[in-house]
Formats: C-alpha cells, sequence, structure tokens
C-alpha cells in the first residue's frame, strides 16, 4: 500500500519532468545544412546552427559562405556587435574585413 502511495506522488512528477524535456527539446530550431568559412587554404563548418544564436567563428574569415536553408547575419568580432551583411540561403561573400561572428536569423 505504501508503495502504490509512493507511486501515486512520483507518477505526476516524472510525466511533468518527461513533459517539459521534450518542450524544450523541440522548442530549440536550427537551420538545416552548414555555413562554411574559409581562411586561407582552411575550411571550417558550422553544421545545423541554431536560429538567433551568436556564434564565433574560431578563425577569422575570408570568405562565408551559407549552404543553410535560412538567412545568416555576418559580423566583424566575436559577439554580433558589428553587423556586415545578411546572406540569403545558398549566398557567399568574402574579403569583407575578416567577419568573425555569425548569427542564423529564424
Amino acid at each position: 500500500m505504501l508503495a502504490l502511495a509512493r507511486l501515486a506522488r512520483t507518477g505526476p512528477a516524472i510525466a511533468m519532468a518527461a513533459v517539459l524535456a521534450t518542450g524544450l527539446t523541440t522548442n530549440a530550431q536550427a537551420a538545416t545544412g552548414r555555413i562554411r568559412y574559409f581562411n586561407g587554404g582552411q575550411e571550417l563548418q558550422i553544421t545545423n546552427p541554431r536560429d538567433n544564436v551568436c556564434l564565433a567563428l574560431q578563425v577569422r574569415a575570408d570568405e562565408v559562405a551559407n549552404d543553410t536553408n535560412k538567412s545568416v547575419s555576418v559580423f566583424l568580432g566575436t559577439a554580433c556587435a558589428t553587423f556586415v551583411t545578411t546572406l540569403a540561403p545558398g549566398r557567399a561573400v568574402s574579403h569583407v574585413g575578416g567577419p568573425q561572428s555569425v548569427r542564423v536569423i529564424g
């Protein structure tokens, strides 16, 4: 009897935790595809980047290519502070001052 009472109390809590965990994971939106960027002969990538999150690039980019299904804003500096341009899906930009961060516009 005590075990049933304990289950009756913990069951709803476990169910609520599952709903919250599932709800939180489904709310995170991401672009499909990748942002490619180049420095010298080196290519780096960010795959399926999350929407509306400033993403610092590992190096200053000579070229940034948007191979995602959403638009990407390109910024100088690592904190998305100085806007350079917005790239539509399938577009690229080069020689714009060495951008260091990007943000998917979701």
